[in-house]
């Protein structure tokens, strides 16, 4: 991979910083005020500097501010109460950062993974080449990889990073070629099954005026469980821990003691409040999760850790291994928040001192000024996608919660599984009796209020392409009834004990989640009935399921188990034929009632 954009990038900066300062000293002059010790006589560099760390993860290509409630955070008042706060938008994310940056001649600014991915019709029709033009714009200067950068496998990957038209599709815009990333995407924990070498760079080292801090990279090991098999194809993926460790010892073996992981997994907070304490009572207590542990068993020789996949707001001091507090960080999704961090750099040990590194979230707002750059940028991909995105597709009568609804069973998910049921019952199309969705794949709401020119309650393909971005082909599978009990437990254990991922599920299909009990037990077995009818463990039945869940992904090992495979249309084209046929403009699409699972808390 070439690191030539990268250097001339970095080259420029630094020259644009220092044009038109004679001397050394007149730099340590025209630092701020603070950032250099007293005692040293005029021309000496500052014991420490002061390195401003800004983070974001988890965008997935939401260039417009995302609707509905998926676009909002959730902010604690001083009296207690909660209030949303709309935020989000490359337009102003842009404008977030730049003011940020203003008065810190150190910032760096770095990513957790899932930039590109399940992302709105804007994107993701031409292939995420927009967010990676907007991300060159916004400056970011390294990124991990997420486990969506996979999801059309490593080729597209790489030319995301390295640019080049799409194979398939060609260039999207007469006589202009697609660059690529300006900043490398690192992968530390990926290697080519073939080789064993990495498949991205594992790390890159910032530098500036002899301040240099290295930054490691990795994704979640559990990235095959979450992707199709046809984008981990010949990639192997290995623990976080022992790869930040192996490559924490190579940076410091080079001389690179200051050290930032950036890591696509994350954790649980106690509130979903972006601005909560999760170091109250004590350090690290307000935060559960897979991130805990791995942060626990992270080298000291890492100063600080950026992750994502949560989708979850925290600023929390977890112990390393020799007890000290250590900060990890996550920033939402979307771009609706940003993570400042102040990196104390000591130019003599050129380590970071970490008693005083400080951070914090701040909402990306939209009363600020957009960013200009990032209209045009906009309104350019926007003409592109106009004749496509526009189409109506459906009415409904009120928003239909998918990824803003934080219930198990949620009224958008009903409407997809009864969207696959109905395309795939039909003899001839598979003769499914029974459809699942996967919760994670329900990307956002169905949002009454128009986006666009259409009018308020109008369906767009671009909106109906935002809920189901993956276009991931449906398949109808012989499952026996005892596998399917299976499969509903695994969603309430195995790899899914600690997060539950309740699968959505089509009408006529009854249960009771008991969460009172824990592990399988939280499915009730006995209530779960097809159509008023007790599951036959010995019968065979024909289930509806996206290619994902059907391969046996997010820990459902019993869906990968079917038989006499049928492929069907894409998840997309079924939820917008549904929408055709049940929705008008004088008789709209409701809200459907979600009784089909029984829970108790």
């Amino acid at each position: 991979m070439s690191a030539t954009p990268q250097k001339n990038r970095a080259t420029r900066r630094v020259l644009a910083a220092a044009a038109g300062l004679a001397t050394v000293g007149a730099l340590v002059a025209a630092m701020p005020a603070g950032a250099h010790d007293r005692g040293h006589g005029h021309g000496h560099k500052p014991r420490t500097v002061d390195v401003q760390l800004l983070s974001f993860n988890d965008l997935h290509g939401n260039l417009e501010p995302p609707a509905g409630s998926a676009g909002n955070v959730s902010e604690t008042q001083p009296d207690g109460t909660v209030k949303a706060i709309p935020a989000g938008g490359v337009e102003y994310l842009a404008t977030s950062l730049r003011t940020a940056r203003k008065g810190n001649p150190y910032s760096v600014t770095a990513a957790g993974g899932d930039m590109v991915g399940a992302s709105p019709l804007l994107s993701g029709l031409f292939h995420d080449e927009p967010t990676i033009e907007a991300l060159n714009g916004l400056d970011l200067d390294v990124t991990a990889v997420g486990n969506h950068e996979f999801d059309e496998g490593a080729a597209e990957l790489a030319r995301l990073q390295n640019g080049g038209c799409h194979p398939v599709e060609g260039c999207y815009e007469k006589g202009k070629k697609f660059k690529g990333a300006d900043f490398p995407y690192l992968a530390a924990n990926v290697t080519k099954e073939k080789t064993g070498r990495p498949l991205l760079k594992p790390y890159t080292v910032w530098k500036k005026n002899g301040v240099k801090i290295g930054f490691i990279g990795v994704t979640l090991e559990g990235t095959p469980d979450i992707v199709t098999a046809n984008g981990v194809k010949g990639l192997k993926f290995h623990d976080e821990v022992e790869t930040i460790n192996k490559y924490a010892r190579e940076l410091d073996r080079k001389g690179v003691k200051s050290i930032v992981a950036l890591i696509h997994e994350g954790g649980a907070p106690a509130s979903t409040s972006y601005n909560y304490d999760c170091d109250s009572p004590g350090a690290g207590d307000g935060i559960s999760g897979p991130i805990v542990d791995i942060a626990k068993g992270i080298t000291p020789k890492v100063d600080a850790l950026v992750t994502g996949h949560t989708h979850q707001a925290y600023v929390c001091t977890v112990p390393d291994p020799s007890g000290k507090p250590r900060m990890v960080t996550s920033a939402s999704s979307f771009g609706k928040l940003y993570t400042d961090t102040t990196l104390t750099y000591d130019r003599r040990t050129k380590d970071i001192v970490r008693t005083s590194v400080k951070s914090a979230n701040h909402v990306v707002t939209r009363d600020q000024a957009k960013a200009t750059d990032m209209t045009r940028l906009i309104d350019r991909w926007n003409k592109l996608a106009a004749p496509i995105a526009s189409k109506p597709q459906g009415w409904i009568s009120a928003d239909i919660n998918g990824r803003g609804s934080t219930a198990p069973e949620k009224p958008l998910g009903n409407v997809i599984a009864d969207a696959q049921l109905e395309g795939l019952a039909p003899a001839d199309k598979g003769g499914a009796e029974v459809a699942f969705m996967n919760p994670g794949g329900i990307r956002a709401d169905l949002v009454h209020k128009a986006s666009g020119s259409e009018g308020d309650g109008v369906v767009t393909y671009g909106e109906a392409f935002t809920v189901q971005p993956f276009t991931n082909m449906m398949n109808v599978v012989d499952l026996t009834g005892a596998q399917l009990v299976t499969a509903l437990q695994q969603q309430v254990s195995g790899s899914n004990q600690a997060g539950p991922k309740i699968l959505q599920v089509s009408k006529g299909l009854t249960y009771t989640l008991d969460l009172t009990k824990s592990g399988a037990d939280r499915v009730v077995a006995d209530t779960i009935k097809l159509n008023g009818e007790a599951i036959d463990p010995a019968r065979t039945y024909r289930v509806a399921m996206n290619e994902f869940l059907a391969g046996g992904g997010d820990g459902f090992a019993a869906l990968g188990e079917g038989t006499n495979k049928l492929v069907g249309a894409s998840d997309l084209d079924l939820f917008n034929a549904y929408l055709a046929a049940h929705s008008t403009a004088a008789a709209p699409l409701a809200p459907p009632a979600t009784d089909r699972i029984t829970v108790i808390q």
